[in-house]
């Protein structure tokens, strides 16, 4: 069997918030990882690669020819206004790295896509499961349940994995995401903060934990599954801001600005854990608290 330094993985959209962080969780435990950049690679293990164009995924694979690939690369910011580009990059830019792995017999342990949470719409519930059909009420979770309905096609052919992750959040998200902008204005003692619905009740999870569930994804003996990267633990946004006027030591003024309130918006976000817990079993979980401190302070 061969060693975890051995080993090697390559991490689709490396250089983004989620990449960044599994890849030095990898790094750590010995692993070769490799990732593609869609702009100029800042590290010699990284490759220059748009998704969608099929010849720069091929060149990428046949150089690499991974024992592990994690799918992360997307448009996954819901406000994205250019639709095509979202359904150009998280639909076909998949097929295209799928196709790619079949045509140079390419032979990975696990194939892991990264799908979405927002593909469940307003199902009426307070809790998710998988079994569920999808309502996907915005461009974002449609592309992602296509992207789904696409990749399962696959599953006689590569031991794939398709992941559903609520929200989650920790240091290096990007400012224009809903905990970092808050937490922004935390740092520059802001009087007042503008938000969009109030009533929302999210999943607010760390990237440690969804780090460490890919991880167990990657090792573990299912395949041809979809299954969610939950908690089970939502929370409302008022909710946030009260811990953050603790944490601060300081009370913000909230606004809502209707121009954040999405028609569509869905009440709330909340994922069944049985599942995942059957594949991988019991992660620990950060609290909201201490996310929003390490965040705050760093």
């Amino acid at each position: 069997m061969k060693l975890a330094s051995r080993f090697s993985v390559l991490i689709t959209g490396i250089n983004g918030f989620t990449g960044i962080h599994l890849e030095r969780y990898l790094v750590s435990l010995g692993y070769e990882v490799y990732g593609t950049v869609i702009d100029t690679p800042m590290c010699e293990n990284h490759y220059q690669c748009d998704i969608t164009q099929v010849a720069q995924i091929d060149k990428v694979l046949e150089s690499i020819r991974p024992d592990y690939v994690i799918h992360i690369a997307a448009i996954s910011f819901v406000g994205e206004s250019n639709a095509s580009l979202i359904y150009d990059v998280n639909v076909l830019g998949t097929e295209n790295l799928l196709q790619s792995l079949i045509k140079h017999k390419i032979e990975p342990k696990k194939v892991i896509l990264a799908s979405s949470a927002t593909v469940y719409g307003n199902q009426g519930k307070e809790v998710l499961d998988e079994s569920m059909t999808p309502q996907a009420v915005n461009h974002y979770g449609c592309s992602k349940l296509a992207m789904e309905l696409i990749s399962a096609n696959y599953f006689e052919r590569l031991p794939l994995i398709i992941t559903r992750p609520f929200n989650y959040t920790g240091l290096g998200q990007a400012d224009h995401f809903l905990i970092p902008k808050i937490i922004k204005h935390y740092k520059e003692r802001a009087k007042t903060i503008e938000l969009g619905n109030l009533d929302v009740a999210r999943e607010f999870n760390s990237i440690d934990f969804i780090v460490q569930s890919y991880y167990k994804l990657m090792l573990c003996d299912d395949a041809s599954v979809l299954v969610n990267l939950s908690s089970n633990q939502p929370i409302k946004l008022l909710d946030v801001i009260e811990q953050m006027n603790t944490i601060a030591g300081y009370t913000i003024e909230v606004a809502v600005n209707p121009a954040f309130v999405r028609p569509n918006d869905i009440a709330s976000l909340a994922g069944c854990t049985q599942k995942l817990e059957s594949i991988i079993g019991t992660l620990p979980k950060l609290s909201l608290k201490d996310t929003l401190t390490s965040m705050y302070n760093g």
